[in-house]
């Protein structure tokens, strides 16, 4: 017996509201239908809805969303509608609201920083209630940058007295000792996706200031050995780079009035054949520890153009046949 099928109708206050929501020419609209199986038709300032009952349900859900997004000035983008049609699949399209209300802050620019996904909004809401958070999960999901941009917050409304950014210096398949150059030139570039976060925010000039004064310091996992950092915001990047014992000392040197976020994909693990990753065994060691926050962002919370989503799944997949 086929589903019973169901029709509704929703209107537009006027035609900006329709491009708005069917996105440049309708891009966003055929990006919905390609992924629930309805038929949309649009006149005028009025589009019907026809199809099974859940999927027109799904659809209302949808439409109801995007437009109180639209009439509260939100501009969507191309990847805020994937993820609305992810989230209207389990009827969930009304969880964004709620992402999209604040704003963590803004970049140097005036822009509005808001976590896109709920994965981001769980992981910006632990970094304020916990001490020590561990974001784990694919590249492209906002895990560095969102720290960034907490820490930097963090530093402008005095709660941290300075911020320390750290990697550990683990080669990608090159050699440090071949590149040309002293220490630091060696080591900036593998620093170099924590300044371009912080030019984002602060902008290169404040960022240039603050990293004269002190009040920001970006420096390889070594340079951590032997300091107690206090009233500090610390971000350990790349983690999944770090040997066991490297992840035990950099932890233990939460001082008082810190917070530390540790950011890795266990996915890109560039050690050495045969060497542990300390992040790996960090999971399995401190996940029991009430205090410490773990988030695991997926595929869905990845933020950058739409198509490095489908490579970590394909990648995903061929890893799952594989094994």
């Amino acid at each position: 017996m086929s589903e019973h099928t169901n029709s509704i109708r929703i209107s537009f206050q006027n035609a900006s509201e329709g491009l708005a929501v069917f996105g440049p020419q309708d891009m966003f609209l055929e990006m919905i239908e390609s992924q629930i199986p309805a038929k949309i038709d649009s006149r005028e300032a009025e589009i019907t809805i026809s199809g099974g009952d859940r999927e027109v349900q799904m659809l209302q859900q949808l439409f109801d969303v995007l437009l109180q997004l639209v009439r509260n000035g939100y501009n969507l983008t191309s990847r805020d509608m994937m993820y609305a049609i992810e989230l209207a699949k389990d009827f969930r399209a009304d969880q964004l609201l709620d992402l999209f209300k604040g704003e963590i802050t803004t970049t140097y620019r005036g822009k509005p920083i808001r976590v896109k996904t709920i994965g981001q909004k769980h992981y910006v809401t632990t970094i304020k209630k916990r001490d020590i958070v561990f974001g784990i999960g694919p590249a492209g999901t906002g895990k560095t940058y969102l720290a960034v941009v907490l820490a930097v917050a963090a530093l402008k409304e005095g709660s941290v007295k300075r911020i320390v950014l750290t990697r550990p210096a683990v080669e990608a398949g090159e050699n440090l000792g071949f590149l040309p150059g002293d220490l630091q030139e060696k080591v900036d570039p593998y620093l170099r996706p924590l300044y371009d976060a912080l030019y984002e925010v602060m902008g290169p000039d404040q960022t240039a200031k603050a990293l004269e004064r002190g009040l920001i310091e970006i420096a390889p996992l070594a340079y951590m050995r032997g300091r107690t950092l206090e009233d500090a915001f610390i971000i350990l990047d790349e983690a999944q780079n770090t040997t066991p014992e490297q992840m035990k000392m950099f932890l233990t040197r939460l001082g008082f009035g810190s917070k530390m976020v540790i950011t890795g994909d266990v996915t890109q693990i560039d050690l050495p054949r045969g060497k542990k990753s300390g992040l790996i065994e960090a999971n399995s060691i401190l996940s029991s520890i009430e205090d410490i926050g773990f988030i695991y962002f997926t595929e869905q919370d990845v933020v950058r153009h739409s198509l490095v989503q489908k490579i970590i799944v394909a990648y995903e997949r061929a890893v799952e046949n594989q094994g």
